[in-house]
C-alpha cells in the first residue's frame, strides 16, 4: 500500500462532526488539517472576500497531503479535483441536530474562541440566521445534493466513503491508513435516495 500522498475531504452537514474527524485523521496520518471556516471567517464574523478566500484555499491545497473539512461550494472546484478521498458523514438529522445543539451550548457557555477571535453567543446561536436554523434548512437539501455531485464524471477519481453512523466512522478511523486503500462498501455510480 502506498503511504500517500493523501488528500482527504471530510463532507457532511453542519454539526455532523467534520472538523473533529478531520483533526483525528490528520493526527493519525501525520498530515495537515485544513479547516475551511478558519480560512473564511475574519474578525467579528466578517466573511473573507470570495477572491481572497479562493486564493487562500488554492495555496493550502497545493500541498502534497492534507485533510480538508468544509462544505463551501465556492471552493469545491479547487479542492475536489486535488482530493484523493472523500469521506461523507451522512448521519440522521436528530443525531446531527443534537450534536450541534450541544456544541453550540458548550461554545457559548465556555466562551470558546473559534477563528480570528470570534465567539458564538446566544444571540447569534438562536436567531433566524443561526447555525441551528441553518442546519434545519439545509440538512435535507444536502442529502439530495451530495449523491448527485458525487455522480458527476469530474469526481470519478475520488474514493468515496459514505458513513451513516458514528460507529462506522470510528471503525474507519481506527484502521487508518489501511482503510484508505480499501474500496468503500458503497460505490457512487449515481444519485441515491436520501
Amino acid at each position: 500500500m502506498s503511504e500517500g500522498p493523501w488528500r482527504l475531504v471530510i463532507l457532511g452537514v453542519t454539526g455532523a462532526g467534520k472538523t473533529t474527524l478531520a483533526q483525528q485523521a490528520s493526527q493519525r496520518l501525520g498530515i495537515p488539517h485544513l479547516e475551511a471556516d478558519a480560512f473564511f471567517w475574519g474578525p467579528d464574523w466578517t466573511p473573507t472576500p470570495r477572491g481572497e478566500f479562493r486564493a487562500r484555499i488554492r495555496q493550502a491545497v497545493a500541498q502534497d497531503s492534507w485533510v480538508f473539512d468544509g462544505n463551501y461550494s465556492k471552493v469545491r472546484d479547487i479542492v475536489w479535483p486535488r482530493a484523493t478521498h472523500l469521506i461523507w458523514l451522512d448521519y440522521p438529522f436528530p443525531l446531527v441536530f443534537r450534536r450541534l445543539l450541544v456544541r453550540t451550548a458548550r461554545r457559548v457557555f465556555l466562551g470558546l474562541e473559534l477563528w480570528q477571535g470570534n465567539r458564538e453567543s446566544w444571540r447569534n446561536a438562536l436567531g433566524r440566521e443561526s447555525i441551528l436554523w441553518w442546519a434545519v434548512r439545509t440538512w435535507r437539501r444536502r442529502r439530495r445534493e451530495y449523491p448527485q455531485l458525487l455522480a458527476q464524471p469530474e469526481h470519478a477519481h475520488l474514493t468515496v466513503f459514505r458513513h451513516t453512523s458514528p460507529q462506522a466512522t470510528r471503525r474507519w478511523l481506527q484502521d487508518l491508513p489501511r482503510s484508505l486503500a480499501r474500496l468503500p462498501e458503497e460505490r457512487h455510480n449515481g444519485p441515491t435516495r436520501p
